[in-house]
């Protein structure tokens, strides 16, 4: 598999309600990590439009972005939890024994994981 892309964006740590009444910038990914906590994958800019809420820059999270075919050749044998039906979606658990998320497009897939876990990841998927 290709080396993983860095992966910059957002980290919004707000209230459930304060988060699902906020905006993202247009070509920027949004992955509901927990009902408080946001990653915001994208360039640009955020606006707290008056919401309580802590924004950080991140850059501590690497990616794949995959096609559905790649998704299925080198990533979901090594996935032993039920994936989502409907799409997009976000599934969070172990992929060949290390921490990662996949987010689930119907067209494509960002598989995405801690830095500090790329190299180990890497080395377990075809």
């Amino acid at each position: 598999m290709r080396a993983p892309d860095r992966l910059h964006g957002f980290r919004v740590v707000a209230s459930p309600q304060a988060l699902d009444r906020l905006t993202w910038p247009d070509g920027s990914v949004t992955l509901r990590l927990a009902p408080d906590d946001l990653f915001v994958v994208g360039p640009g800019t955020f606006a707290k439009a008056g919401e309580p809420a802590i924004v950080e820059q991140e850059a501590g999270f690497v990616g794949w972005w995959l096609t559905l075919e790649e998704l299925h050749e080198h990533v979901l044998e090594h996935v032993d939890w039920p994936l989502p039906a409907s799409r997009p979606a976000l599934a969070q658990g172990l992929i060949a024994g290390v921490p990662a998320k996949l987010w689930l497009t119907l067209d494509r897939a960002l598989l995405l994981c801690p830095a500090a876990y790329a190299h180990e990841l890497e080395a377990r998927l075809p």
